[in-house]
């Protein structure tokens, strides 16, 4: 069973940076594709960023140039470094894991930019 567990989040000013970790237990890690999810309030979950086990990344228009999305196979853990925060970043991040057509999420970890 995987568990996904994501941490780093927290308020930021507007122009401030956050980086967000995740921490997946399981055996697949580094084969998985790894993503980042947000939702904002009264809004539908979006995709944020993935990465392949290959290390192929992909971005969502809104956060290209800003996000960066990673992962450390030796320590199972996925990142997501958000820099230019803006208050339309504000939402809730979670973590997704892809293998052999099984999805499993992260709890979430609350991001809110705002001054």
């Amino acid at each position: 069973q995987v568990q996904l567990v994501e941490s780093g989040g927290g308020l930021v000013q507007p122009g401030g940076s956050l980086r967000l970790s995740c921490a997946a237990s399981g055996s697949f890690f580094s084969i998985a594709t790894m993503a980042w999810y947000r939702q904002a309030p009264g809004m539908q979950r979006e995709l944020v960023a993935t990465i392949t086990g290959g290390g192929n990344t992909n971005y969502a228009d809104s956060v290209k140039g800003r996000f960066t999305i990673s992962r450390d196979n030796t320590k199972n853990t996925l990142y997501l470094q958000m820099n230019s925060l803006k208050p339309e970043d504000t939402a809730v991040y979670y973590c997704n894991e892809q293998i052999v057509g099984l999805q499993y999420w992260g709890q979430g970890t609350q991001v809110t930019v705002s001054s």
